[in-house]
């Protein structure tokens, strides 16, 4: 019998102690609920302890970096600054690991590490948007997008600041596992088995309360309505605000121009359907909104990294 997935959590002086935790909760509780085999789940010190981490506490892990060499999955928690270069022998230990076809995940500012062991080159990737214009400066051979919650290059996923790190996880998990187990997850952590959106929602705009409430609305309708097609003109008219106003507070509250966030939504909303297997492939950019299902593959593949068929195939074997 195969030996389980091993989950590898990094531990370091002045570790972030609430996406830690993140990880500790995703892999190292049992669930005998889900009948799957499990993850195996360890930490390793980064350096010798014992450790400090936020809120005062000391942290002793029991294993040394030695762990990372048999690891299957490794996740950096925010690493404790972002100008402080992380120490040589546990950069040597990632790359070895990306090189022997190991996955890499962090959360945070942990992509700093990642970006320093040189396994980013050439991909896309995220962290929280305080630090991204920095990541952007330091290594322009990887493509930051400041917006994303987390992305997915498939051997390498990077999230944005502590709670993305949970969307991340979790989504881990369905791609492991597939969207029920997943869901149960999520069940017995309460919270949402995906977020729609992105980070960009969360960092602070003003927009007046008014006109916050009628966007807020909008939203939420055409959420329920992203089969029928929407302009500017038509979105403005509901919202009661001129097609300018309507541009301007849209791009304040969430980062996004109309059309580039009704795409994101369409394209969560295709991934739900093909995750969950209650509409067939070939309906699915009807009901998302999508022209066409040139426009519904273009549109997939750039946002989640594959096209349809195989997304449906990933998940069609789980069920």
């Amino acid at each position: 019998m195969p030996r389980p997935h091993l989950v590898a959590a990094l531990a370091y002086d002045r570790l972030c102690t609430f996406e830690f935790g993140c990880v500790v909760e995703l892999f190292a509780l049992p669930r005998p609920e889900l009948n799957v085999r499990w993850y195996d789940f360890a930490v390793c010190a980064a350096e010798r302890g014992p450790l400090r981490a936020a809120g005062g506490i000391t942290v002793t892990a029991p294993n040394s970096l030695k762990l990372l060499d048999r690891a299957a999955t490794i996740v950096i928690p925010g690493w404790r600054d972002a100008n402080e270069p992380p120490p040589e022998d546990l950069l040597q230990r990632i790359r070895a690991a990306y090189d022997r076809g190991a996955r890499l995940c962090s959360i945070c500012s942990g992509v700093f590490i990642l970006a320093a062991a040189g396994v980013l080159d050439g991909k896309r990737v995220t962290t929280h948007w305080r630090y991204a214009e920095l990541l952007a400066q330091r290594y322009p051979q990887i493509r930051v997008e400041p917006n994303a919650l987390y992305i997915d290059q498939g051997q390498v996923l990077t999230s944005a600041g502590s709670a993305a790190g949970l969307d991340m996880l979790l989504h881990l998990v369905r791609r492991d596992h597939g969207p029920k187990v997943a869901n149960q997850v999520a069940q017995r952590l309460v919270i949402p088995p995906h977020r729609d959106g992105d980070q960009a929602q969360y960092v602070p705009r003003p927009v007046a309360p008014d006109e916050s409430s009628r966007l807020s609305r909008l939203l939420d309708w055409i959420r329920g309505h992203l089969g029928e097609e929407h302009s500017v003109a038509t979105l403005s008219r509901r919202a009661g605000m001129s097609p300018r106003t309507l541009l301007r507070r849209f791009k304040e509250a969430t980062g996004l121009a109309p059309n580039e966030w009704l795409v994101r939504e369409r394209v969560a909303a295709a991934r739900e359907m093909l995750e969950s297997g209650r509409v067939a492939l070939g309906r699915v950019a009807e009901r998302a909104g999508f022209g066409s299902q040139e426009s519904f593959r273009r549109h997939f593949r750039l946002h989640i990294g594959v096209a349809p068929a195989a997304y449906h195939k990933r998940f069609r074997t789980r069920a």
